[in-house]
């Protein structure tokens, strides 16, 4: 007689379903190898994510033609994407959404895209702020990260301001000013911290600026102060450049990507890696300014 099992499960029951013990369970449970969630302190199992979970494991996963980021925005890695998903056409599913940071983490964490491109603070620290990061989120114990390069990340400014910093009539800090209108992202974004510790730096918060508009992307923040919108936002220098807006550079960041160990070697994947590296793409950088391509696809963090 064949079993049902319900759309959820209790451990007692997955231990059944999955043929494994249930401490076995439970220590998979607690490090985030399998999808299951919390409730009045007890782990219930979504049967659907189970089934995913599954095929996910067999042999690599049954989602070979299919690449899915979200995350952080950048110009350079939408250009790779889309360059990529026009060569592969319709033998392929390959997309990027820009959702901030956080965002993107709790998507790839959840199972929903197959890779999620960061930035959280500078360079120099980008070897303790990401790795904790990452740490946060349910399933970090299968995941790996890889440099994509570094950037420059700073205030995208309208050409008024660029044209008075440029003749030191105007300093970066004076555009803390109710009059200058700042277009921000949403809330989890990197950038947005980026600006919430310069602003730290000037004795100000988030809540004192003149708020003109919310972006999710840093493409819509450059577009909002080109239309004349707002005046100033925090964005890469890359951004500003490919709007022929002016840059006032804040810090370098690392800019990386976060990806699933058990589908690392999926050919999309590795044509995203050969992508970054090749001179075509990385010249494509430079003329969109601000990147260090010296450590691109190098890995800088996997759990034990």
């Amino acid at each position: 007689m064949t079993t049902s099992f319900p759309e959820f499960m209790n451990a007692k029951l997955v231990a059944e379903y999955l043929d494994l013990n249930e401490k076995k369970v439970y220590a998979l449970a607690n490090d985030g190898l399998l999808p299951a969630t919390k409730v009045t302190g007890k782990w219930l199992f979504p049967k659907a994510m189970l089934d995913k979970w599954l095929l996910e494991s067999c042999h690599n996963g049954v989602l070979n033609d299919r690449l899915l980021i979200a995350g952080s925005d950048d110009p350079l890695l939408q250009m790779i994407v889309g360059n990529m998903a026009n060569k592969l056409g319709s033998t392929a599913l390959v997309g990027y959404t820009s959702t901030g940071t956080r965002q993107g983490l709790s998507m790839l964490s959840k199972g929903h895209v197959d890779m999620c491109a960061i930035h959280w603070g500078h360079a120099d620290e980008a070897y303790l702020r990401h790795p904790a990061l990452l740490q946060q989120y349910p399933g970090h114990k299968n995941w790996v990260l890889i440099h994509a390069f570094e950037r420059q990340q700073g205030l995208v400014v309208s050409h008024e301001i660029a044209d008075s910093v440029n003749a030191r009539s105007l300093n970066p800090h004076e555009l803390l000013a109710s009059r200058w209108r700042w277009a921000l992202r949403q809330e989890g974004a990197g950038s947005m911290r980026a600006l919430g510790e310069w602003l730290h730096g000037h004795a100000y918060n988030l809540d004192m600026l003149t708020k003109a508009d919310v972006c999710n992307s840093e493409r819509e923040l450059a577009s909002s102060i080109a239309r004349g919108q707002a005046d100033v936002g925090c964005a890469s220098q890359s951004t500003a450049g490919e709007f022929g807006l002016g840059f006032i550079p804040l810090c370098r960041e690392a800019f990386e990507l976060v990806i699933p160990k058990n589908i690392y070697f999926r050919a999309l994947q590795q044509q995203l890696m050969q992508a970054l590296s090749d001179p075509e793409t990385q010249a494509k950088g430079d003329q969109l300014q601000g990147y260090n391509f010296q450590r691109t696809g190098t890995q800088v963090w996997s759990a034990n």
